[in-house]
């Protein structure tokens, strides 16, 4: 027997994406740029920049079922999660500024120093982001107990996700050469973190305020981790979605570093300034010319013969990871009743099988073929974007089947088992790239355009990323949680709270917040 559930307010969901927008202003910087940051501005060898990126996530990936163990027991008079946003606002900020801070020269640091600055600051950072983003992410889970609902909560989240995604990957190389200008690199880097620092202290206080955990287990967390822990593993759907989870993650930390270089190396810069002056964007003056444009550093300076240390590709790269960003945020929003009408499962399975295509198609395009680059993209983004709402909502999923099957609810511990996967995949990503173009492709950091390393560059964006995507979609298809088994798992789990006289939904607008916790 189902209930009814009262929908949970505008005000309320779009204060709750905030806090992913904030998260993904962290993520898409090292998903896009953190690897090349420590090999161009660090200086860092492959091996090195591979490590600083692989030991701190993976450290990181153990934190987050330790994280999961201390939200899921945590009381307060705002609920379990929502006050880890709140508590780890201010260090994250901080933190989010050091890490991106390179050392000066003038400073006098030996490379071990650096090395262990590098380390320590993204050590720190990947940790405050377990503390946040790992009870963020459980509750939602928590707001609603309604299936329908959930997948509205994440899609909102992920139009703000999008639009994070947008800002970062359409804003960041521009600015960090504007303000580059009169200083360097890392100069830039420094003031363009902080400036998504700040935001991200901004966004993460809105979630706080605006946001209610409802979702009450009908028995209270009695069982040790390990009981938890073991229950988990007779959990097939959350099998299914760890592995999924591990493949994804490893893809987009793989494919952000790849596609850099890809377009800084692979794509021809005469071809993309030829591109980029059909839209408007080239002058041949060297001055400023005071246009919005040339602010945020998206004008290209000088000529088509001075590109070798012009912006060109820098902003070519941004137009496409724009381009892609608002397709996705578009098809998102248009694709909001699919997983209704075919169910959950039935979309990610076609969406990650039409993305092997799409990715695996990149290899073929020449350097020149920068227009046909922009079309690919949108159109991977398309295929794409239906899975960014439904598979979050599939963690909620598998949270409600372990409480289906054992009759306890321990959101903490399967969104951590999940953050666990997470970051594992983030850490093998990023450092696999490293491997495999240094061990394959003969790659050094200190010639990175050498023919080699270029085809190394091209094969890792395209083919390599599309036998990741294939391996999502095959983990879909060892989750047997389909749209019928949801429906009849939702309509259980509601009749047995009505009968234990617990109503998650009774009040869905925001609490107001207490003086003390």
């Amino acid at each position: 027997m189902a209930t009814t559930h009262q929908p949970l307010s505008f005000m309320e969901k779009a204060g709750y994406s905030c806090g992913d927008a904030a998260a993904n202003l962290v993520f898409m910087s090292m998903i896009l740029f953190q690897l090349n940051f420590y090999t161009d501005v660090f200086g860092l060898s492959a091996s090195t920049a591979a490590a600083i990126l692989l030991w701190p996530r993976l450290w990181d990936a153990v934190f987050d079922p330790i994280m999961g163990v201390l939200a899921d027991r945590t009381n307060t008079r705002w609920g379990k999660f929502r006050p880890w946003v709140l508590w780890t606002s201010v260090p994250w900020a901080v933190v989010m500024v050091l890490a991106y801070t390179s050392p000066d020269p003038a400073w006098g640091w030996s490379t071990g120093m650096v090395v262990a600055y590098a380390g320590i600051t993204n050590t720190l950072l990947m940790t405050l982001y377990s503390m946040n983003n790992m009870p963020y992410s459980a509750l939602g889970g928590v707001m609603t107990a309604d299936l329908n609902e959930r997948t509205k909560l994440n899609s909102y989240r992920f139009v703000s996700v999008n639009v994070a995604q947008f800002a970062v990957g359409g804003l960041t190389l521009p600015l960090v050469a504007k303000f580059a200008q009169g200083a360097d690199r890392a100069h830039g880097w420094q003031v363009t973190m902080t400036i998504w620092a700040a935001a991200c202290l901004v966004l993460f206080l809105v979630t706080f305020f605006t946001t209610k955990e409802r979702i009450k287990p009908i028995v209270e967390t009695r069982s040790s981790p390990r009981q938890d822990f073991t229950d988990l593993l007779k959990n097939g759907p959350w099998i299914a979605l760890v592995a999924y989870t591990l493949f994804h993650f490893a893809m987009l930390a793989l494919r952000g570093g790849a596609h850099y270089n890809y377009y800084h190396h692979y794509a021809d810069k005469a071809a993309m300034f030829d591109f980029l002056a059909a839209v408007g964007l080239t002058t041949p003056d060297l001055q400023s010319t005071g246009s919005l444009a040339d602010s945020l550093g998206y004008i290209v300076h000088g000529t088509r013969e001075q590109l070798a240390s012009s912006n060109v590709a820098d902003v070519f790269n941004s137009i496409i990871n724009m381009a892609g960003t608002a397709t996705t945020i578009i098809v998102i929003m248009l694709s909001m009743g699919l997983s209704a009408r075919f169910g959950k499962r039935t979309v990610a399975i076609a969406c990650f099988a039409l993305s092997t295509l799409t990715a695996c198609a990149l290899y073929l395009l020449p350097p020149s073929a920068v227009w046909a680059m922009l079309g690919l993209q949108i159109l991977g983004a398309i295929v794409y974007a239906p899975t960014c709402a439904v598979m979050w909502a599939m963690y909620a999923d598998a949270a409600d089947y372990s409480e289906w099957q054992t009759g306890r609810r321990f959101t903490g511990m399967v969104f951590a088992t999940i953050g666990f996967s997470l970051k594992t995949g983030l850490a093998l990503g990023s450092a696999a790239l490293l491997w495999i173009l240094a061990g394959l492709f003969g790659y050094d950091t200190q010639a990175p355009a050498a023919p080699n390393a270029i085809e190394g560059y091209r094969f890792m964006s395209s083919i390599f990323v599309g036998a990741l995507f294939a391996a999502c979609a095959v983990c879909m298809l060892f989750n047997k949680l389909n749209k019928q088994t949801t429906l009849q798992m939702a309509g259980e789990l509601a009749e047995r709270r009505r009968k234990a006289g617990v109503n998650p939904d009774d009040d869905a607008g925001p609490a107001a917040v207490p003086a003390t916790a």
